[in-house]
């Protein structure tokens, strides 16, 4: 199964859904669309919304880690919102959740950032 990738930039907060599957052969493509979005357009803030996510290797884990680097280079946030049980164990035993905010839904996440 590949990775479908939708981008959305409501204000300063760049959305990223993600269905499919994210791993090595497809951490790239995010890697590089969600590098430019954010490079492009002044992106503050990310919003990760895992809903339709599948599955998520060392890969994805990765890629979600370096664009935290690169919001945190404008003293912005990283929120993850509609994780599944599986993706968040994966999240716990690495650590993401020491320093990237979970949200139950989208709308919770982009009100967290002041947005909705």
């Amino acid at each position: 199964m590949s990775l479908n990738i939708e981008l959305e930039i409501k204000h300063d907060v760049l959305c990223i859904r993600l269905s499919g599957e994210l791993d090595h052969h497809t951490a790239d493509e995010l890697r590089e669309q969600a590098a430019n979005a954010i490079d492009r357009n002044e992106i503050r803030h990310i919003v990760l919304n895992l809903e339709q996510l599948t599955f998520m290797d060392s890969s994805g884990l990765g890629v979600i880690l370096g664009r935290y680097k690169q919001i945190k280079q404008v003293h912005g946030e990283m929120v993850v919102c509609a994780i599944s049980p599986a993706i968040q164990r994966l999240f716990d035993m690495s650590g993401l959740f020491k320093i990237i905010k979970m949200e139950p839904t989208e709308n919770c996440a982009l009100q967290k950032l002041g947005v909705a």
